[in-house]
């Protein structure tokens, strides 16, 4: 598999589902016109990442996964054989989850992660955080590849990544909204560095609030060789985008990257986990008590 070609889907949000069910397809239509394997929605699609107040009126909001919504998305990824990572507000008990869902090219559903970090600081703390991590293989035209996924404020935990990398994922989907500025990209491309492993941020256009676009993309190719030979660091920057909407790209090239996977010294090569036991302790010592974590 030569390259895995990403859109990353930067949009603000219609008023309404449905609006965002219409605007989702056409970018779709887009992104699989301009040569995408894969098109990357940013959080919570649905509701427009919108957090109700009233419980009662956020779980109205949310939606299910088999319900008409994710249909129309399942549909429209086996009419372009092309997959769709479609984010939700999803139907779940006792609360609603943060959810993003890869529908492959045949419109089958291939992996379904919620959020686990949740920004319980903030109306975040009304949603059910997820479980787990998840890593999937995708049929692409091309070959396959292996992903994963983890949402926005997951990018902040270096765990999330690491666990994705442990369970085989070559490219890491995130879902983003809030505004990306340096430290936030310096993370994306840390996490890309540092698991050798692609990362592929959908962030909303400036104009959906708080948020200012920015979507990008790291190959997690640090080294490489100069003209003459020589070995030398390199941008894993694929894409950065600016703050307007538009559907921009992300060719990962898989096969250099597997190749690179398979020599370097990161990632998996030479951890110790036995020496990291204090990373399962669940103490919380000052500074970072804070009275509103939940456990």
């Amino acid at each position: 598999m030569n390259t895995f070609t990403v859109a990353l889907l930067q949009m603000t949000a219609e008023k309404t589902q449905e609006g965002n069910l219409r605007k989702g397809v056409e970018f779709c239509r887009k992104a699989k016109a301009a040569g995408a394997d894969l098109a990357l929605f940013p959080e919570m699609w649905s509701n427009g990442y919108g957090m109700e107040k009233d419980a009662a009126a956020l779980k109205d909001e949310a939606i299910a996964r088999e319900g008409t919504f994710i249909g129309a998305f399942r549909s429209l990824a086996a009419e372009l054989d092309m997959a769709i990572a479609i984010t939700y507000l999803e139907r779940f008990s006792p609360q609603p989850r943060n959810t993003v869902t890869v529908i492959d090219r045949f419109g089958s559903l291939v992996l379904t992660y919620a959020k686990v970090h949740t920004c319980d600081f903030g109306e975040e703390s009304r949603l059910t955080p997820g479980d787990d991590f998840y890593a999937a293989e995708l049929n692409t035209a091309g070959g396959s590849v292996q992903i994963g996924a983890m949402i926005c404020y997951d990018r902040e935990f270096p765990e999330s990544a690491r666990i994705l990398m442990l369970k085989g994922a070559e490219v890491i989907l995130v879902p983003n909204a809030c505004p990306m500025e340096i430290n936030r990209l310096s993370q994306l491309r840390a996490r890309a560095f540092e698991n050798m492993v692609g990362i592929a941020t959908a962030n909303y256009a400036l104009g959906q609030p708080d948020c200012n676009g920015h979507s990008s993309a790291f190959d997690g190719i640090a080294y490489g060789e100069n003209s003459e030979g020589q070995i030398r660091g390199r941008d894993t920057l694929l894409v950065e985008a600016g703050d307007r909407e538009g559907i921009y790209l992300a060719p990962f090239p898989i096969d250099a990257m597997r190749r690179y996977r398979a020599t370097e010294v990161h990632g998996n090569a030479y951890r110790r986990p036995g020496r990291y036991g204090l990373l399962l302790s669940e103490d919380i010592h000052s500074p970072f008590v804070r009275a509103d974590r939940r456990k």
